[in-house]
């Protein structure tokens, strides 16, 4: 029997060093033991690695980056401005999305052009009386998030027109529109809900915690049509008689809803939407 052997630990000093000297034959070995140990370490140790990674290549920085984002001290601050002003890296703008101030953040808003970065800023300055939300910027369901976290109103009409939209969006696109909510639970004996999508889910979750309850409750009614239309449908007929699996029944039954409820949408969220 192969018994595996577990390398002991070396003093954190000189595993830094070690890391940190490029001639020293042992940067690959330390990083890996540094990485393994790190959250094991005293908070002066892990600073002290965090700045030997910040000084190293982009994986490296990237890995401090993503340490910083919950291990944050000021000290850092002038560190992260100087990468940031140098390479724009993306978990950099995390850190400083997260940490800086918001004065910093409302200064320099157009330079973080991550996926999400404009909704994590907004997540930072919205409850500011001044911030006016760029809806552009934002998706819709992502705007509806800030809405909720931000405690600002909206009317029964645009409740319903946020959530029509996301609607659409998971009627025509697939990734990742088309995730099942993980609430849903597949069963053979039911059709699948409109809202058993992840992002129709979401939307109808932070509606209700915002007070939408007449907008919700007509939305049910409209996927409860949808499931009667689908139960007569042929392709609903075609798939029961199928020997599939639990994933694949689910993912043929989720073409099925997507083709029916974008057919029952209403017109305005059909084609040309803006």
């Amino acid at each position: 029997m192969r018994i595996r052997m577990i390398s002991p630990n070396h003093p954190i000093a000189t595993v830094i060093k070690n890391y940190e000297n490029k001639k020293s034959g042992k940067v690959t070995e330390s990083r890996q033991e540094i990485q393994r140990r790190f959250f094991g370490l005293d908070w002066k140790d892990q600073k002290k690695i965090m700045r030997a990674f910040l000084k190293a290549g982009k994986a490296d920085r990237d890995w401090a980056y993503s340490r910083l984002l919950d291990l944050w001290d000021d000290d850092f601050t002038i560190h992260i401005l100087a990468f940031w002003l140098a390479y724009h890296e993306e978990k950099c703008g995390w850190v400083i999305i997260r940490h800086f101030p918001k004065d910093f953040l409302k200064n320099h808003i157009d330079e973080f052009k991550g996926e999400r970065d404009y909704y994590f800023v907004c997540r930072r300055l919205v409850e500011e009386s001044d911030f006016l939300i760029d809806k552009k910027r934002l998706s819709n369901i992502d705007y509806l998030m800030v809405l909720y976290h931000a405690h600002r109103h909206i009317d029964d009409e645009e409740a319903q027109d946020l959530l029509f939209r996301i609607v659409h969006e998971a009627g025509v696109h697939q990734y990742p529109y088309l995730e099942i909510s993980r609430n849903y639970i597949p069963r053979r004996s039911q059709i699948m809900r409109a809202s058993a999508f992840q992002n129709v889910s979401m939307a109808l979750y932070y509606l209700e915690k915002m007070g939408k309850d007449e907008v919700v409750c007509s939305f049910h009614i409209w996927e409860s049509e949808v499931q009667t239309i689908i139960s007569a449908s042929k392709e609903y007929d075609e798939i029961k008689g199928l020997p599939l699996s639990d994933y694949e029944y689910s993912r043929r039954m989720a073409d099925i809803v997507q083709k029916y409820m974008f057919e029952a949408l209403p017109r305005k969220y059909k084609k040309g939407m803006k």
